[in-house]
């Protein structure tokens, strides 16, 4: 009868297992099927204010690998020659005239609004998370992640994936009390080029900010071979010279 009883407990660790793996496995396809592991970018940020008013912001950015990226602001005029630069949980922003780069930390924001660095500076996501749990759900799955440390902006996500493709269409972002922080929704599939299929638009909002909302909208997507002396403090001011 033990040894009954060890031989199922064993299959369902394997099985458990292999669930879970299986998910990690799907959160990895999902990161490269929104990002090339190496590639340029311009993204406008739109924060819109209960009122109706608007401030938007222009970057150009970088990404190299599954854990960096860096990015410099075109526009507005007032923030023109900002940069930041992301490697691993750690964080910089370079304001030109001030001297080196300051420390910045995940849940603070460079553009105010209701994104976070974390949101504007996002790295992949499996090297955040963990999957815990695939849900499936019509025509997709939801995926259950869990932040592997506590510098993680967001404690818990539910990732709503959908199709062969494994894009996401819908992340839901949460406190490690369980509370509901924002909600990200996925929108107009683009072809970038150079077999780059995803989301052109990320619309967020959240129910702590009732009446706000953040727009960002990626444009020239395309894979770039890229140093690395590119995702350096030193090169923080010269990375608006990688524009052709």
């Amino acid at each position: 009868m033990k040894k009954m009883f060890l031989a199922v407990f064993m299959c369902l660790c394997i099985s458990v297992s292999g669930f879970a793996f299986d998910g990690n496995e799907m959160l990895k396809k999902v990161d490269r099927n929104l990002n090339p592991e190496s590639f340029e970018m311009y993204r406008k940020l739109i924060n819109i204010e209960p009122d109706g008013s608007k401030k938007e912001f222009v970057m150009y950015s970088v990404k190299k690998g599954k854990d960096k990226i860096a990015s410099v602001f075109l526009s507005p005029a007032s923030e023109k020659g900002r940069s930041t630069l992301r490697i691993g949980e750690n964080m910089w922003l370079y304001i030109p005239n001030v001297g080196k780069p300051i420390r910045i930390t995940s849940l603070q924001s460079v553009t105010g609004g209701i994104v976070n660095n974390s949101d504007i500076m996002r790295v992949d996501y499996s090297e955040e998370y963990n999957c815990e749990k695939v849900e499936p759900t019509d025509g997709g799955h939801i995926l259950h992640l869990k932040a592997k440390t506590n510098t993680v902006a967001y404690d818990m996500v539910k990732m709503r994936v959908y199709g062969e493709k494994l894009l996401p269409d819908k992340l839901e972002c949460y406190a490690a009390s369980g509370m509901l922080i924002k909600t990200l929704y996925f929108k107009k599939i683009k072809d970038f080029g150079g077999d780059i299929v995803r989301p052109a638009v990320i619309e967020t909002d959240s129910p702590l900010y009732e009446g706000y909302k953040s727009i960002i909208i990626f444009a020239k997507m395309k894979a770039k071979i890229l140093p690395d002396e590119v995702f350096t403090l030193n090169y923080m001011s010269k990375i608006e010279s990688l524009r052709k």
